[in-house]
């Protein structure tokens, strides 16, 4: 009886090896696939977004907006990954959208733009600029639309060889840029004792470390938040420094002008 169990199995494994077929196909186009780009949010370094799916999108696409006090409307948006861009526009749907071929069949796609900043068919760098947020097309609100595609087919998105969850609505997941962080940071000094580092850039926001004199700090960017006065200045420009992962007012930066130079937006 037990030989009679296994002839179902026998058989269909004879006919596989006569037609040439795996048993494993899934596993075999699996193998098959190009190592994916290391991937990283398409918004500006420090930036807390909240992202969500829903039914009628397209293929296995993220809507993100900001979730960090900051306008998600003007945002720049950032190549996820170096590779060739593409403008489309397509009033009807997408609006505004740039397309990246990051090459072995990789692409991702950024929607509803509300300008491009990058000219068809332009090499971009991880971290470029490649458009601004907004809200062209068929689209209710500024956020950006984020795909990355295999040979054409929507995959599940990665972020820094994370898996990103599918949520039905905003506010339930959340993800912190590291996009065009600028490395180790730009070096700079601060002034002035008892300087607090805060979560974000608000004179209201938690403190999560404290300057007790005159420091070297590496600032990864900077983005405008409140206004803080202090000897006779004032400034709404912040930076958010690497090793104490938190902002301090630029005011406290040892430099003359109220936004760095060369430094990104946060």
């Amino acid at each position: 009886m037990r030989l009679f169990r296994r002839l179902p199995a026998l058989v269909a494994a004879a006919l596989l090896a006569l037609a040439g077929l795996s048993a494993a196909p899934a596993q075999a186009r699996e193998a098959g696939v190009t190592a994916a780009p290391a991937f990283k949010a398409p918004y500006p370094c420090g930036q807390r977004w909240t992202y969500s799916h829903h039914s009628a999108e397209v293929r296995r696409a993220l809507d993100f907006v900001r979730s960090d006090g900051g306008a998600t409307a003007g945002t720049p948006v950032l190549a996820s990954a170096a590779g060739t861009a593409t403008r489309y526009s397509q009033p009807s749907g997408a609006g505004n959208y740039v397309a990246i071929d990051h090459g072995g069949g990789w692409k991702t796609y950024y929607f509803h733009l509300s300008a491009y900043s990058v000219a068809s068919g332009a090499s971009v760098a991880q971290g470029q600029q490649i458009g601004v947020t907004g809200s062209t097309g068929a689209s209710s609100g500024a956020h950006i639309h984020y795909e990355q595609l295999y040979n054409g087919v929507g995959q599940n998105i990665v972020i820094n060889g994370a898996a990103l969850s599918y949520p039905g609505s905003y506010n339930q997941a959340y993800l912190t840029s590291d996009n065009a962080c600028g490395g180790s940071g730009y070096p700079f000094s601060t002034w002035g004792s008892g300087v607090n580092v805060r979560a974000d850039a608000r004179v209201s926001a938690s403190v999560v470390a404290t300057l007790a004199g005159p420091t070297a700090v590496r600032v990864l960017c900077q983005k405008q938040g409140d206004t803080v006065n202090a000897e006779g200045y004032s400034n709404n420009w912040w930076s958010k420094l690497r090793d104490q992962n938190g902002f301090i007012s630029n005011i406290y930066i040892d430099h003359p002008d109220q936004k760095l130079p060369g430094v990104p937006l946060c």
